[in-house]
């Protein structure tokens, strides 16, 4: 699923080719595309890409002064141009039509279609889809981030994975920040000492800044394999601090990589 780094630099994207243009229609090819039903997505037509943004694993597209979708890609979605417009795109979830006979193109692949569309007025903050998220990985605190610390007592790898605590880190990030930070993944949260959570904090802002500016690099979102990882994917490799090997614990639905 992509993450904050990838989900920052494809609203950068997104924001450079096409802000300013005007929205025709917005049509949904999926019946579960659509999340909301008011406001009517009729609302936004004629009105042009003002900005766009994102909100933890969330991209934001606000047209006009206060219509904003907010898009989950969920593991396999991808929103990119879709100039041919085909009447039934492979995998197609949803389509903006811009005036210029351009458009994007939300598809999903697999059969899951969870990924989704919700379409706010006014502030999105603390609306749904958005309820109940953490501050940025991103732009949290150290102070903000030793509160939250203290919330629950749980595995610091899965702690970080939740959105509710941080928004916008997967399994990929939380690899790579603990890794960066010399904290074992199996390190239970409220049991960290200042020096670790000092650690923590840093790992942080400094592999997601990376991974940004890796990200700002591409045309598009690529591939978690293809990123400049250290432990993520690399299990079986030696270690590039101390060139032990990189083990991992599997689960059914991810990887731990230390």
């Amino acid at each position: 699923m992509p993450e904050l780094p990838e989900i920052t630099a494809h609203a950068e994207r997104l924001a450079d080719n096409y802000t300013g243009a005007e929205l025709t229609a917005f049509r949904p090819l999926h019946l579960t595309a659509l999340k909301t039903f008011d406001p009517n997505p009729r609302d936004t037509h004629g009105l042009a890409l003002t900005r766009t943004g994102h909100r933890g694993k969330y991209l934001t597209m606000t047209f006009g002064d206060d219509l904003t979708f907010v898009v989950h890609l969920m593991q396999g979605g991808r929103l990119r141009p879709d100039p041919k417009r085909a009447k039934k795109p492979r995998g197609g979830m949803a389509r903006w039509e811009l005036a210029d006979g351009g458009a994007l193109l939300l598809t999903e692949a697999g059969t899951e279609h969870k990924a989704g569309v919700w379409l706010v007025r006014g502030e999105t903050e603390g609306v749904e889809p958005l309820t109940g998220l953490g501050p940025d990985a991103d732009t949290v605190t150290r102070e903000q981030l030793a509160e939250i610390l203290q919330q629950e007592n749980s595995r610091i790898h899965g702690f970080l994975r939740r959105q509710q605590h941080v928004a916008g880190i997967g399994r990929l990030l939380a690899n790579e920040i603990l890794h960066t930070a010399e904290l074992s993944p199996f390190a239970m949260s409220t049991k960290l000492d200042d020096e670790q959570i000092d650690a923590l904090h840093a790992a942080m802002q400094t592999v997601i800044a990376a991974s940004i500016e890796h990200e700002r690099t591409l045309d598009d979102i690529g591939k978690s394999v293809d990123r400049p990882n250290r432990v993520h994917h690399r299990v079986g490799f030696p270690c590039p601090v101390c060139n032990d090997e990189i083990r991992s614990v599997e689960y059914r639905r991810y990887t731990v990589a230390y």
